[in-house]
């Protein structure tokens, strides 16, 4: 979407497929790391309208509910993916993006220096494709990703709730084989947000079960599910969740967001990670598309460079610290590192975190 936005003001025509209609329900933290605020202002879809939580402080709990409260340097702002996303699509639709909603991608082609995109009614051909469809996609498996051969051991869950939840605040709560992220978003709403190991829900054999039987061994946990109204009927479900590392381009297919490389959930940078490389394919793809002498072998080359130059270390960086929690012992090390060695705690946070821009 943030692509589509800006190549639209750049003259650019775009279209963007999409298997559901907005707005809808993502599993997301809906936390996004200040570093994107400029950017999203020079394009006019910062979503101040919607008045999002500004969060500066971050707050670590162990199993036990020991916990400890640090600030954030560069902070960030809570709202849903909701009303973040159908924003950006009325934002888009208002400059002239085409939208194909409600249809999914078969399957994606290249030949000839041009794509085929086949859907299951109609076909289309393009330029260039990005790809941005999520974590897991059967266009992966089209695409015969190698990741997507390997089974992933992690289970995705989301809320919105209401509750006293402080507005500045993000926290992390640790559990037996997972950890939960809890920030206000728009609305005085609260997203919940948790990545829990699938053995946790095959032993229980129901999340609320699991929920009850693991989760509220944290205190604190239990204290926000038992105090709070729960504003789904259901909660939002993902499987299959892989922090392997993927390629940024794929048979030509230049990828963004988490369809290049997910980010560990509890460095809260998925989403501004995501607006990024969006900026990073639009500005490549706006010079490919007005310029001769910027071929696709360029494009392809410096999209791959800058990509990595940004990403790939953060990525690595967030694989390292996920083994801080899960554990009982890893995530005690990780509240001491917070409590005693607040220089190493700013340190890890900043490394998985970039630059304003």
């Amino acid at each position: 979407m943030i692509s589509s936005i800006q190549l639209a003001r750049a003259g650019v025509p775009s279209v963007v497929i999409e298997k559901k209609a907005y707005p809808f329900h993502r599993v997301c933290g809906e936390y996004i790391s200040n570093e994107v605020v400029p950017f999203l202002k020079s394009l006019q879809i910062y979503p101040e309208e919607f008045a999002p939580s500004q969060i500066k402080r971050f707050q670590l709990s162990t199993f036990s509910g020991k916990n400890s409260v640090l600030p954030l340097d560069l902070g960030g702002f809570g709202i849903s993916r909701y009303t973040f996303d159908n924003f950006l699509f009325e934002t888009a639709r208002k400059l002239g993006v085409i939208f194909m909603l409600n249809t999914e991608v078969e399957s994606i082609e290249y030949a000839d220096d041009r794509f085929s995109i086949t859907m299951r009614d109609r076909e289309m051909s393009a330029d260039v494709v990005i790809g941005s469809f999520g974590k897991r996609s059967k266009i992966d498996v089209q695409l015969q990703r190698s990741f997507i051969r390997k089974r992933s051991p992690y289970v995705g869950v989301k809320y919105h709730l209401r509750r006293d939840h402080p507005d500045d605040l993000i926290a992390l709560h640790n559990f037996a084989g997972g950890y939960c992220g809890i920030s206000n978003i728009e609305n005085g709403k609260t997203n919940l947000c948790y990545l829990t190991h699938r053995d946790n829900l095959r032993k229980y054999g129901s999340i609320d079960v699991m929920e009850e039987q693991i989760l509220f061994k944290n205190p604190l946990l239990k204290s926000i599910f038992t105090e709070s109204e729960f504003l789904f009927q259901k909660p939002e479900v993902i499987n299959e969740i892989s922090f392997e590392t993927k390629s940024p381009i794929v048979d030509h297919v230049l990828m963004a967001g988490d369809s290049a490389g997910m980010i560990t959930p509890l460095c809260g940078n998925g989403m501004s990670m995501a607006i990024r490389s969006g900026k990073l394919a639009a500005d490549l793809i706006a010079t490919f598309c007005s310029e001769q002498r910027f071929t696709r072998e360029d494009l392809e080359r410096v999209y791959t460079r800058e990509w990595h130059k940004l990403f790939a270390a953060r990525l690595w960086r967030g694989r390292q610290v996920q083994r801080l929690f899960g554990s009982e012992f890893a995530s005690t090390l990780a509240l001491n590192l917070v409590i005693y060695s607040r220089p190493v705690a700013n340190a890890i946070i900043r490394g998985t975190h970039g630059d304003v821009f």
